[in-house]
């Protein structure tokens, strides 16, 4: 199957002070989604943000009170940064929650992060909802332009997605 471009947007809302929430459609089944947002071997294809970056680090102890570690290195020999965190609550096919921090922080304290998934008709919804210890914190993450690279991501991740 030919991949045609993203099917569905990336919707960024902010409920409330202090949170931002993501909400993509990916045209796949919650078991594969999952498996995306889990697996290591998968996470290093996928998750990425812009194009030239690569994952030196992909760490996963999922489990909960298990880490995860990930590095990305600018492909042009720039720098790398990463982000490390602890699960906390783990729902197979259904919900991650843990929380996050970066290797060298652009932000002060550690974000909750909690990945909601939800398959109706063959399609997952992932719904990531980032809550931040101020609404400053959470407008500095807004500000920073992760938007665009999780866009870049998602896009990655449902052409994955489509080859099967």
């Amino acid at each position: 199957m030919e991949y045609s471009g993203p099917k569905h947007k990336l919707e960024v809302t902010l409920p409330s002070e202090r949170e931002i929430v993501m909400t993509r459609v990916l045209d796949a089944p919650a078991r594969l989604v999952f498996d995306a947002f889990t697996k290591p071997e998968l996470i290093r294809r996928w998750l990425l943000g812009p194009d030239g970056f690569s994952m030196s680090v992909c760490d996963v102890d999922l489990r909960v009170g298990g880490k995860f570690h990930y590095v990305w290195r600018k492909d042009d020999g720039g720098r790398e940064f990463g982000i490390n965190g602890t699960y906390r609550e783990i729902a197979p096919l259904a919900r991650i929650v843990h929380g996050e921090n970066f290797d060298e922080p652009f932000y002060p304290g550690e974000a909750q992060v909690t990945t909601a998934f939800a398959e109706k008709g063959g399609a997952t919804t992932v719904t990531m909802t980032m809550a931040f210890d101020t609404r400053e914190i959470r407008d500095g993450a807004i500000e920073s332009g992760m938007e665009s690279g999780i866009v870049a991501s998602y896009d990655r991740l449902e052409r994955i997605l489509q080859e099967g």
